[in-house]
């Protein structure tokens, strides 16, 4: 009699046979990513032993049932590791408590995909997720043919955030992985019997070094880039939207990123965190850019809320969404920097013109400073870009999208203080604070 195995975690890696254990007709096959796998009743306590990281017992022909094998929504997911993928993966099962998920995760050279997914998922929801150890850089994403035609039959929806957000990647090295990779998930949505909608989860950054309003329906218009970031996602929207006409897809462009509004939670200090972090500490307040500068930052309860929404939203095909600040949301340099002033006790942040600083200021405080504030001077290169930006997203399609359901992202100025209060109680992500 066949049976299928349940387990509470469903993290699935390839196993050997224990030593001295002999099955009574054949070793169950184990391939990575399947929720349920035949074993011979005779074998019911294998691999439920205490600390080896898989629970579970048999359970009779009604077990295919439990499993959800034939429920109606199965979500798979890339970037799931990242911190808007972390947040987003809560909120889908939160949102949607009939779906299952399938998360692509990458091993690392430090934590396996079964350590990686522990930190994300719920122990209470993991009956519902499936992990598949893949990663979007290697041909159908590092998945074998039985994940493949799995996932080909079952999956109704593809949420693709995977994305190397690194500045100082090489054009290749960036390409490989947000342009490649991108075309690699469309070519496997492609071939999605069933498939109901694929989210993109780009950047509103793709708009480059232009100025002035900056609207949904635009790409390309001639615009340079800031770095290999803006200029591989840029390509990948534009690979996506070539593949619309054939795929019910929508593309979801986010600001930056930060922590939740209510708490301030966030496991990624960087982007704004970086200035604000050494302007607190006192150890820069001069500030190469314009007062005037537009911060459009959004919280990440806001972005994984909205993306959650509108890959289940048939009126969100075809559309491009800016989830962002806009233009009703967004604050200055000037303003965020007077509020930290206050908040940390700092003097007020000095303005310097971001041409003559970096043509003539930097080389010779680069030659005179030394330790921490020449640190600074290096680091600081990767944001001095956005110091001067006058660009605002517009945000007519996401209002006509998500306002209807209330989902609007809140002021800046309204949450900032929050954002700051998490900066300090965790020492700037080096202290684990426990949420409340």
């Amino acid at each position: 009699m066949k049976a299928r195995l349940l387990s509470t975690r469903l993290l699935w890696i390839r196993h050997r046979p224990p030593q001295n254990v002999t099955p009574q007709r054949s070793w169950p096959r184990f391939g990575t990513g399947l929720a349920g796998y035949t074993w011979d009743r005779a074998l019911p306590t294998l691999f439920c032993t205490p600390g080896s990281g898989i629970s579970g017992r048999l359970h009779g022909p009604q077990a295919e049932v439990v499993t959800g094998l034939n429920s109606e929504e199965l979500i798979f997911v890339t970037g799931a590791t990242g911190f808007l993928g972390a947040r987003l993966v809560r909120e889908l099962l939160d949102r949607e408590p009939d779906a299952r998920l399938a998360l692509l995760i990458r091993p690392t050279p430090t934590q396996s995909i079964q350590l990686r997914a522990d930190k994300i998922v719920p122990a209470a929801a993991r009956h519902r997720v499936d992990v598949y150890t893949g990663d979007v850089v290697q041909p159908n994403c590092g998945l074998d043919k039985a994940s493949l035609d799995r996932l080909s039959s079952e999956a109704t929806r593809v949420i693709h955030s995977a994305a190397t957000v690194r500045f100082d990647h090489t054009l290749g090295e960036a390409r490989e992985v947000n342009v490649e990779g991108t075309r690699r998930i469309l070519d496997f949505a492609a071939g999605i019997r069933n498939l109901r909608s694929l989210a993109y989860v780009g950047t509103s950054y793709v708009a480059g070094e232009r100025t002035g309003l900056v609207l949904e329906s635009e790409l390309a218009v001639g615009q340079g880039y800031r770095n290999t970031y803006e200029q591989t996602k840029a390509e990948a929207e534009a690979l996506v939207r070539s593949r619309l006409g054939s795929l019910p897809g929508v593309i979801l462009r986010p600001s930056i990123i930060v922590g939740d509004s209510q708490t301030g939670v966030t496991s990624s200090f960087k982007m704004m965190y970086w200035p604000l972090k050494i302007y607190a500490r006192g150890l820069w307040r001069t500030v190469p850019g314009y007062p005037d500068a537009v911060l459009d930052i959004v919280p990440v309860d806001f972005v994984a809320s909205a993306v959650a929404r509108l890959a289940f939203d048939p009126a969100a095909l075809g559309a491009v969404v800016h989830l962002c600040a806009g233009p009703k949301g967004s604050a200055t340099i000037d303003q965020v920097a007077k509020r930290a002033a206050e908040y940390f006790n700092a003097p007020e942040a000095r303005y310097v013109d971001p041409k003559l600083f970096f043509a003539a200021v930097r080389p010779l405080l680069f030659m005179t400073l030394w330790g921490k504030k020449r640190r600074v001077l290096r680091d600081g290169r990767a944001y001095r870009d956005y110091f001067t930006m006058r660009m605002q997203f517009d945000t007519t399609e996401a209002e006509r999208l998500l306002a209807p359901s209330g989902l609007t992202p809140p002021h800046v100025l309204d949450y900032l203080d929050r954002l700051f209060n998490y900066c300090v109680a965790s020492e700037w992500g080096r202290k684990a604070v426990a949420e409340a």
